[in-house]
């Protein structure tokens, strides 16, 4: 058996006149790098749109309980009481209970009423955190009907059942095992991410413009105003973007399955299975899901043009060097070129650490990679699955 450690996927995507990822200003984000500024999509973005992804291969088609980001988490538990029969009044004091005792950031709104359960950030719950403090706050409430005592109950609660909340099953949400939980509160669990993300750049130098547009009014227009209801304008982009991801395939496993990430290695195949085809399903949201900002006017989605899947134990490393030396943009087969360099950086790092990597790509193109073979996205998300759960390839795409 020979389990990989790591995962590291690299891809290539291109996309025309779109608006992928804004910065503060509207802009497209950008990234000074090697000898050029880029255009960027922050890993934000990118872990954004896969996880809301709504296709055969969602997050949420895997089974597995799913989580909420909000700064909203409290008033939608108090509306989940109100639901099981609870008065307004002892579900708004839940809310107030769980956030003075600690549950989630303390810095929202001041104001008295449902808003003052907003909190000062979003944070991450799961769906089975949630309903497990729907019901045990309205069993409380059952013994607690004064709305001091029933506040002071679920301080006690939270204080005791600490471990509890911590040890419910995928109870931080499919989302959290994938991309981590950083949480301040006495009740809740941080999660180490098991799958790193890197922002994705352009392999050449930035190419923007300046999109001029106006707003034609019907109506005036047929009264014979030849004159625009709105003048605006936008930033567009233009690129062939590098993208990174690793996956940390004992930290992944350790989160799915509660299991310690030490001991990864020899835990039977049922607890690798999960890991399994959360990779399987990732791999394809990476490959075909696309971010991006006005959508309706842009119609940004591509589906990757390169992919390349390396598996090891060794510390990951990206492909990111090779693209320090921005390409020329005028070049005639950019993304040939672009693969080429990949592959030349492989065989640089091969030629000084050793073939130390099994690896397997997808491409549109006529390219070839150092000792990788080519398959199909299918194939490839198979073989990938194979490694996690039986630590080798199957047979047809060895």
């Amino acid at each position: 058996m020979n389990l990989p450690r790591f995962i590291q996927i690299h891809t290539l995507h291109n996309y025309s006149g779109a608006l992928l990822n804004r910065d503060d200003a509207g802009l497209a984000k950008r990234l000074p790098y090697g000898d050029a500024v880029r255009t960027r999509i922050s890993s934000q973005c990118l872990k954004r749109h896969w996880r809301v992804a709504e296709d055969h291969f969602s997050l949420a088609s895997l089974g597995v309980p799913m989580a909420v980001r909000s700064r909203q988490t409290l008033d939608l538990i108090r509306k989940k009481l109100i639901e099981t029969g609870l008065s307004a009044d002892l579900a708004q004091s839940a809310g107030e209970g769980l956030r003075d005792a600690g549950l989630l950031d303390k810095g929202g709104k001041e104001s008295k009423g449902k808003e003052a359960l907003e909190t000062g950030q979003a944070v991450l719950m799961g769906n089975a955190e949630i309903d497990y403090l729907v019901k045990r706050c309205a069993e409380l409430a059952q013994d607690n009907a004064e709305a001091k005592a029933f506040k002071t109950a679920i301080a006690k609660f939270l204080k005791d059942e600490k471990k509890n909340i911590e040890a419910l099953k995928h109870g931080s949400g499919l989302e959290a095992a994938l991309f981590g939980r950083m949480v301040t509160s006495d009740a809740l669990a941080s999660r180490d991410a098991a799958v790193y993300v890197a922002h994705a750049f352009t392999v050449h130098e930035a190419q923007v413009e300046n999109d001029y547009f106006t707003v034609v009014d019907d109506l005036l227009r047929e009264a014979g105003e030849l004159g625009s209801a709105g003048i605006f304008d936008t930033e567009l982009a233009s690129g062939l973007y590098y993208g990174y991801v690793v996956v940390d395939v004992p930290q992944l496993i350790a989160n799915l399955e509660g299991e310690a990430a030490k001991d990864w290695a020899n835990l039977p195949t049922q607890k690798r299975e999960l890991a399994g085809r959360v990779v399987e399903h990732l791999l394809h949201l990476i490959a075909t899901v696309s971010p991006g900002a006005k959508r309706g006017s842009t119609a940004p989605f591509d589906w990757a043009k390169f992919l390349l899947v390396e598996v090891g134990d060794w510390q990951p490393r990206s492909l990111a060097g090779a693209f320090q030396n921005a390409l020329p943009t005028d070049h005639t087969a950019l993304r040939e070129t672009a693969v080429q360099m990949l592959a030349d950086e492989i065989g640089k790092l091969d030629d000084a650490y050793g073939a130390t990597l099994d690896r397997r790509f997808l491409a549109l193109d006529k390219v070839s990679v150092p000792n990788a073979q080519r398959l199909s996205l299918s194939d490839l998300a198979t073989w990938v699955q194979a490694y996690i759960t039986q630590g080798t390839a199957p047979a047809q795409v060895a």
